[in-house]
C-alpha cells in the first residue's frame, strides 16, 4: 500500500475445490464467522452429488469447529473434516489458488467499490471454471510429512523458549 491507497471495502472469500475436476466453488461474505461457514457448506451439498463424499480441509479456525458446525457435520455424514497443522496453510490446495487469485487479479486491479471487487472475484473463478484443470502435487508424500515434522518442531521449540 502506498501512502495515498484507500480501500473501498473488503470481502471474504470462502472457497473449495473439486480436485477431480479442478472446479472452484466461492462464496463472497461480509464475514467468515459460523453463519457463513454454514452458508457455505449447504452451498457445497447442493453442487456436489449426492453420492459423492466430500472432504473438506481448512485451518483450525474456530469458526470451523462451531458447535453448530459440528452439529451439521453429524447430520450429513458424506462430509469429512480434515484441519491443516498450525502454520502449515501450504498443505491446503485451495492456499493456491488464493494465490492465484492475488496474484493475477486482486494485487493490481482498482476497484471502486465493494461490489466491483466481489465481481472480479467472480469474473476469475467463472473464468477458470471455464476451462479447470485438475491440480497434481508435485512433490512426493515422504517430502510433505517430513516438512511437516520439521515446521512442528520449529513450531515447539519456539513456544517452548
Amino acid at each position: 500500500m502506498t501512502h495515498d491507497d484507500k480501500r473501498n471495502g473488503t470481502t471474504t472469500l470462502l472457497a473449495a475445490l473439486n480436485k477431480a475436476t479442478g472446479e472452484f466453488y466461492g462464496l463472497c461474505q461480509e464475514c467468515h464467522r459460523h453463519q457463513e461457514w454454514l452458508k457455505f457448506l449447504r452451498l457445497i451439498e447442493e453442487a456436489v452429488d449426492a453420492d459423492k463424499q466430500v472432504h473438506i480441509i481448512c485451518d483450525n479456525y474456530a469458526t470451523h469447529k462451531h458447535p453448530r458446525i459440528q452439529r451439521w457435520l453429524q447430520k450429513h455424514k458424506r462430509f469429512h473434516v480434515h484441519f491443516t497443522p498450525t502454520s502449515a496453510s501450504w498443505l491446503n490446495m485451495i492456499e493456491r489458488f488464493f494465490r492465484d487469485l492475488t496474484d493475477k487479479r486482486i494485487w493490481r486491479g482498482v476497484f471502486q467499490n465493494l461490489e466491483q471487487l466481489i465481481m472480479a472475484i467472480g469474473d476469475y473463478i467463472d473464468k477458470h471454471n471455464a476451462n479447470p484443470k485438475s491440480f497434481i502435487w508435485t512433490a512426493k508424500a515422504n517430502d510433505i510429512l517430513e516438512k511437516v515434522t520439521r515446521v512442528q518442531a520449529a513450531l515447539n521449540n519456539r513456544l517452548s523458549v
